[in-house]
C-alpha cells in the first residue's frame, strides 16, 4: 500500500529509470491540466517546457518541488509562496564542466576552423593558441566552477577563482585555494586570457559582463559561457567579436534559442552549442539518484537536499 506520491513528467526514460519503489505511488503529470492527485509529496516538473506552469501547483497540496536544473532564476515568480523547491545540484556539474572544457579546447586549438577546412577538403596548416600556460579566470565557484577547475587540473593552466564574496576554501582535490570577490572582477579581467563563466543568473549578475567588463579583457581573450546567457551583454559581445578583438565559445546565449539570423551565428570567432551543458547521458542516472534520495529524506522525516526556494518546516 502506498503512503507516498511522486509525480514525474511524461518522460518514459525517466519513468523507466526510476522504476518501482516500495510504498511509493508514481503518477505522471506535466504540471498542466488537472492534477492526478490532490496531494502529492514530490512533484518533478519537466526538464524543458517553461516555468509558468508551476503556478498550477497552487491548486494542490505539495510538499516539495524537485527542479531538474541547477539554475532556478525566475521560479519565484510562479511557484506558490513558501512552497519548498530543490534544485538539481549533483546532477549537472560533471557534464557542464566537460562541455566547458571541450568548448575551451576547441576554440583554443582552432577545431571549428579545421572542421570547416575538412568539409572543403582543404589542408591549411595554421598555429592556434594552446590551453597550456594560459591564465584562466573561473567566475562562479560553486559546484560547476569547482568541477571545471578539477578538469583543468592536468592542462597546466594558471587558474584564478572568483565568486560573489572572497573566501579561502578547498577545491575538489582537497587543496586550499583562494576565491576572489566580485569587486575584484575588473582588475582580474585585465590579466585573463580565458574567461570561463559559470555563475547563476540573478538580479545582481544579469549583465555583469557588459561593454566595460569585456573591454577590460586583453586582446584575443576567449570568453566561455556555460552559466546563463543574460550574464553577458550580447550586443557588447557581438561588437567585440565583430571587431576581432575577442573570441567566444557559448553554450548559453541571450536570446535563447538564438534566432537563425542572429549575428553571432555568422562570426567565425564564435563557437555556439544550444544549451546542452548538463544534458548528457550522465543526467538521467544522477537525476534518478537525487529523486530517490529525496524520497528517502522525506519518508525519514529529514529535510531534503538542495532547497533553493521556500523553507522546509523545522529546518
Amino acid at each position: 500500500m502506498s503512503d507516498f506520491v511522486l509525480s514525474l513528467p511524461t518522460d518514459p526514460d525517466l519513468r523507466e529509470a526510476v522504476g518501482e519503489i516500495d510504498g511509493v505511488e508514481i503518477v505522471e503529470w506535466d504540471v498542466e491540466g488537472p492534477a492526478p492527485r490532490q496531494s502529492i509529496d514530490i512533484v518533478v516538473p519537466p526538464y524543458w517546457g517553461g516555468i509558468r506552469r508551476l503556478a498550477n501547483l497552487a491548486e494542490i497540496d505539495v510538499k516539495l518541488v524537485q527542479w531538474q536544473s541547477i539554475g532556478f532564476n525566475g521560479l519565484d515568480r510562479y511557484v506558490p509562496a513558501g512552497l519548498p523547491v530543490a534544485n538539481a545540484t549533483s546532477v549537472h556539474e560533471a557534464s557542464t564542466a566537460e562541455l566547458a572544457l571541450g568548448l575551451t579546447i576547441a576554440a583554443q586549438r582552432g577545431l571549428p576552423a579545421f572542421t570547416r577546412d575538412g568539409l572543403e577538403g582543404r589542408w591549411d596548416l595554421r598555429t592556434f593558441p594552446s590551453l597550456a600556460d594560459r591564465r584562466v579566470l573561473i567566475v562562479g565557484y560553486g559546484g560547476v566552477g569547482k568541477a571545471i577547475e578539477a578538469r583543468l587540473a592536468g592542462f597546466e593552466t594558471q587558474i584564478t577563482r572568483l565568486a560573489r564574496s572572497p573566501r579561502d576554501e578547498q577545491n575538489l582535490a582537497g587543496e586550499p585555494v583562494h576565491v576572489h570577490g566580485i569587486d575584484e572582477l575588473t582588475n582580474l579581467l585585465a590579466d585573463t586570457e580565458i574567461l570561463i563563466v559559470g555563475l547563476p543568473l540573478s538580479d545582481a549578475t544579469r549583465g555583469l559582463f557588459d561593454a566595460a567588463a569585456l573591454a577590460a579583457l586583453p586582446d584575443d581573450a576567449l570568453v566561455v559561457n556555460v552559466g546563463r546567457g543574460p550574464l553577458i551583454d550580447t550586443d557588447a559581445l557581438v561588437a567585440e567579436l565583430t571587431a576581432g578583438r575577442l573570441r567566444a565559445a557559448l553554450d548559453v546565449t541571450d536570446p535563447e534559442p538564438l534566432p537563425s539570423d542572429h549575428p553571432l551565428w555568422s562570426l567565425p570567432n564564435a563557437l555556439i552549442t544550444p544549451h546542452v551543458g548538463g544534458d548528457s547521458t550522465a543526467m538521467l542516472p544522477r537525476m534518478v539518484d537525487l529523486v530517490r534520495r529525496q524520497i528517502a529524506h522525506l519518508r525519514a522525516g529529514e529535510a531534503p537536499e538542495n532547497i533553493v526556494l521556500g523553507e522546509w518546516p523545522g529546518a
